[in-house]
């Protein structure tokens, strides 16, 4: 139990950082003003402020967020979103001067920095720039200036934040989200889901150079009455080819058959005989349609032969370059069947209640593949990434798709959507997800109990 909860929070934790550095890398690059990258939702419990950005752990693990400058809509900041801004620039100055005094207790403090003020604003800008460290960004001069008037950091921002300088506002626009043009803004958002899924082909790549276990084409139960009984083949027997292609693994041998499209197939096989090598035989089976379960619950006729595998298991590695371009392939056919799974889910093709799990199953899903191994948890670990990704872009309020849903709406009107009807979608959007959440939790429990 305890190693499913912590393989649980182990891979939230990761995926969570891979979304959240996607944003916060691209809000960076295009020169937003980032605040805090946390790690888990408030309340705080652990953060270290390095630059501009507060790096904060919170005490609701299974989320994260990355916090811009800015209000949600493109507007003029108000007092308040002021007030805030002034004192992120205030905390900038203390963390510039104390960095130039070597950490020495105080150097942070109000009276250090009204002092500072004062040097600055009295025309020593040398020897001031000389303790900064660099050259004071207008903004922070302006509360340079302001502090060294009225001898108070929090009278000066309150004055500032009130008297609304056009150039304090300008400055503010530069680096707020919400002013930086409908292109910026859709890369930012859509960077976070765009890194989930591209992480998913990385981490996959470090598997199949790590081994992937695969099972051996060796024959294990055999249906009665179907074909391969029928054609004489035998517990034990290893499958070495079908209609001359060479196979290793059951997935092989499996591909193989349903791809025979009912056609008589030939099988080479390798028969053990006691201490002797073993017979190699042909065996031609017809293989017959059987309606199976498909992987998104649904069911579906496949061309079979009527085995199962005995379960014997081997570890294939693959090197560098290899890795590479299987990795691209998996998470491309992984990718593929999430989306078809989603596609049946909202279609009503694949019962919500079956295909749908919560925490609790991602938990004990997580444990059982860490007793697996690094191969079967990397896997399921890609699995969860490329869905983090792939559901984010849906256009649901609240998710990164339902932003970019907005900025849709936006390039299209040439104008935001009026704050009233976001906050509205968000409202609806918080409703659907409080549900869903609500929903596979008890779906879980419902699983549990009945076994």
């Amino acid at each position: 139990m305890l190693l499913s909860i912590a393989s649980a929070v182990i891979i939230f934790a990761v995926l969570i950082i891979v979304h959240e550095a996607g944003h916060f890398a691209m809000a960076k690059r295009l020169g937003v003003r980032v605040l805090r990258f946390s790690v888990g939702y408030p309340p705080r419990i652990f953060g270290i402020r390095r630059g501009e950005t507060d790096y904060a752990i919170g005490a609701t693990p299974f989320g994260g967020y990355v916090r811009m400058l800015g209000d949600e809509v493109a507007e003029d900041p108000s007092p308040a979103t002021l007030e805030e801004y002034l004192r992120e620039i205030e905390t900038d100055l203390k963390l510039a001067l104390n960095k130039d005094a070597g950490g020495k207790s105080g150097m942070d403090s109000e009276p250090a920095l009204i002092a500072f003020a004062r040097e600055f604003e009295s025309g020593s800008r040398a020897a001031a720039v000389s303790k900064l460290g660099r050259e004071a960004k207008t903004d922070e001069a302006m509360l340079l200036g302001a502090m060294a008037a009225s001898g108070s950091a929090g009278e000066a921002i309150k004055a500032l934040a009130l008297e609304r300088p056009r150039a304090l506002i300008e400055c503010f626009r530069a680096r707020a989200f919400p002013t930086q043009s409908l292109g910026k803004r859709i890369g930012i958002v859509i960077a976070g889901p765009l890194a989930n899924i591209l992480f998913a082909p990385i981490l996959m790549a470090a598997v199949f150079m790590y081994g992937v276990p695969y099972v051996k084409p060796i024959v294990g139960e055999m249906k009665a009455g179907m074909p391969a009984a029928s054609a004489g083949l035998k517990p034990g027997d290893r499958i070495v080819a079908v209609a001359g292609k060479s196979v290793r693994t059951w997935n092989d041998l499996s591909d193989a058959i349903r791809a025979s499209g009912g056609a008589s197939i030939a099988l080479d096989i390798a028969r053990p005989n006691g201490s002797v090598s073993a017979e190699h035989l042909t065996l031609r089976i017809q293989p017959v349609r059987e309606d199976e379960k498909t992987i998104y619950g649904n069911s579906t006729a496949a061309w079979v032969i009527g085995v199962l595998p005995r379960g014997d298991e081997g570890v294939r590695h693959y090197g560098p370059l290899s890795a590479i371009g299987q990795s691209v392939i998996a998470t491309g056919e992984m990718a593929g069947q999430l989306v078809i799974g989603i596609v049946r889910i909202i279609d009503g093709s694949t019962p919500a209640r079956q295909a749908l799990g919560g925490p609790i199953m991602i938990a004990q899903i997580a444990g059982r593949e860490a007793h697996q191994g690094f191969a079967d948890l990397g896997g399921f670990t890609v699995m969860l990434s490329l869905e983090l990704g792939i559901i984010n872009l849906l256009p649901v309020p609240l998710l990164d798709g339902g932003h970019l849903f907005f900025f849709l709406l936006e390039g299209v009107r040439g104008r935001p959507l009026q704050l009233r009807h976001r906050e509205y979608a968000m409202r609806v959007g918080l409703l659907l997800l409080v549900a869903l959440m609500t929903f596979v939790i008890f779906n879980d429990i419902s699983r549990i109990i009945h076994g």
